[in-house]
Parts: C-alpha cells; structure tokens; sequence
C-alpha cells in the first residue's frame, strides 16, 4: 500500500508540473497573440473603405470600380467606388469623413490644401496624396453643326462648365480668363459630362468644358451619333496659361480620338488618388501597392500612365507616409 501510495503521489506530481508547464505556455500565447493583435488593430477596426470618383461617364468612374477590387484584394478591406460630383465635391467628402479615399485633379488638391479659391476659410488642413495617375485633358467639346471653332466663338452662346465650385468650373474660368473672356461673356450651364453630352447632340447647349482623361466615355457617346469637334488651346494661350497656373501642362488629343481627324492641342491637369493624414500607415501603403503594383492589370487606356517611378512627379502637396514607404521601397 505504501508503494503504491507512493507512486500515486508521484504521478500526481508529475501531472501538476505538466499542467503548470502548459498554463505557462498558454499564458505566453495569449500575451503573444494579445500582442499580435494590438499590431493589426490599426487596419481591422477598418472594415470598409468609401472610393469617391466622379460621373458615370467620366474617367475617375470607369477607373473607380478596378481601384475598389484591387484594394479589397491587397488591404482584405472591403472597398467600394461610389458616384460623386468629382474633384472638389470629393475633398470635401474626405473633410467631412464621407469617404476615405478619392480621386482628385491635383490642381484642386492644392486648392483645398491651402485654402485657396473655392477652398478659401475652408481649408482641407489633412489632405495627403497617395499618388498621380495620368493627365486630366482639358476638352472644349463641341459639334460640327454649332460652327464654333475658336473661344472667340464662345461669346453669347450656351456653355457647360461644370458645377460651380468643381475641377472642370475652375479649368473653364481659367481658360476663358487667358481667352480674354470670363463666365459673364457666356450662358454659363452648370451640367455634369453626361448631360453635357446630351445637351450637345439635342443642341440644348452650343459646347461644353470636360475634365478628363481621353477617351472619356461621355464624349465617345457623343461621338457615336455627330460629328465632335474639341476646340483647340494654341500654343501662345497655352503658355500664358502655364505661366500663372503652373499647374498645367500642354497636352495634345491625338487624331483617331472621338472620330477626329487630326491631332487638336490643349492643355491637362494630373488626375490623383488623396487622402487624410489620419488614414492608418499599413492601410495607405496596401492602397499603394493594390494601384501602382498592378496597373499592369487596369484595362483603361489610362492605365498605361499609372506608374510607379512617375507616381510623384507634379502632386504639390504631401505624400502619406505610408505610400511613401511604398513608393521608396518600389524605386
């Protein structure tokens, strides 16, 4: 009895230095993975991202929906590209916290940085940019049948130029402004492209100004049933322009385009992907990766602008860090 009490007391003792180890071992895993946990916590308490684009003849839309997919696949964050009134509409909904991401022209992107013109008192102090895109083309568009083939023609007649306060409004005020004109010279039409378009083919309006990147949809609707005509920018105006908005760059719409039959020079703006500072460093830099690493993928004849060693040329404002980190680490 005493030997078999004795082994009893033994293996009851060596089953306690066992149980022992192993709460050890589970109380190490669980700081481990409590540990894990607070690591990742700054993209799961993320569980969806808001894309504003734009039109849904536009550029940034067509665009959206393949940004959206590739940034679930890269972040595991449900991502979604949602119709907006475009550039400036789209800052303001990053200020307000109604979306997290947005596709911008990187001349309101300064704008609304620093609080300069449809901005002014109403700064977007956070604004940060993931990276640019590819040229926005300033298109004076108009038919054959309005007989306007110059801005000098602009006078008197009926003109979309956007909604007051977005990209495209500020693209036509400036370039009436180096045209000798302004909005008072005009029937200015606040319309978007798509009813710009069909304000054009019913003969509603005589031209319209539309900021996107070539071809847009909206205007190979257009094109589709009349004859397009896109007014061109001369190279003395475009320079003037250029001068005191050195945000512009020359640009050219190439013949073949929406039917046309020779090349028509104009100018551009950058398209851009922002966001606000706040945005976690890992989130900014899967958005990064998701766009800039697999434009290979964007079917978009824009996609062949979207490029990892260009990504930072022309953005004038700040770079997230996370992107950043992205876009040193992909030199």
């Amino acid at each position: 009895m005493k030997k078999s009490n004795l082994l009893l007391m033994t293996l009851l003792g060596l089953l306690l230095l066992v149980l022992a180890a192993c709460g050890g071992e589970e109380s190490t895993d669980t700081e481990s993975s409590t540990g894990d946990t607070s690591k990742e916590e700054t993209t799961t308490d993320i569980k969806f991202l808001s894309l504003v684009t734009g039109g849904t003849q536009g550029t940034y839309y067509a665009l959206g929906g393949t940004f959206a997919d590739l940034i679930s696949d890269e972040t595991g964050i449900k991502t979604t590209a949602e119709v907006s009134q475009a550039s400036a509409a789209n800052a303001n909904a990053l200020k307000a916290g109604d979306a997290e991401i947005a596709f911008l022209q990187t001349d309101i992107a300064y704008y609304a940085k620093n609080g300069e013109l449809m901005f002014e008192g109403q700064a977007v102090d956070d604004l940060v940019a993931i990276g640019g895109l590819y040229p926005e083309t300033i298109h004076l568009v108009t038919t054959a049948n309005s007989g306007i083939t110059s801005f000098d023609d602009l006078k008197g007649k009926k003109v979309s130029v956007g909604a007051p306060g977005s990209g495209t409004y500020a693209n036509a005020e400036q370039l009436l402004e180096v045209h000798g004109l302004t909005m008072d010279d005009i029937e200015a039409q606040n319309l978007d492209f798509g009813e710009s378009t069909d304000g054009l083919t019913t003969g509603q309006i005589d031209a319209a100004f539309i900021t996107a990147g070539y071809p847009t949809a909206a205007v190979e609707a257009l094109g589709a049933t009349t004859d397009v005509v896109i007014v061109p920018v001369e190279a003395d105006k475009a320079e003037a322009l250029i001068e005191k908005y050195p945000y512009y760059a020359v640009d050219t719409i190439p013949s073949g385009t929406y039917g046309l039959t020779s090349e028509v020079p104009t100018v551009s703006v950058l398209a851009m992907i922002a966001v606000k500072s706040d945005l976690p460093d890992d989130v900014a830099y899967g958005i990064a990766k998701a766009i800039y690493g697999n434009a290979g993928e964007i079917s978009h004849a824009k996609g062949e602008f979207i490029k990892t060693e260009t990504a930072l040329d022309g953005i004038g404002i700040d770079v997230h860090p996370g992107a950043q980190k992205y876009f040193d680490e992909n030199k």
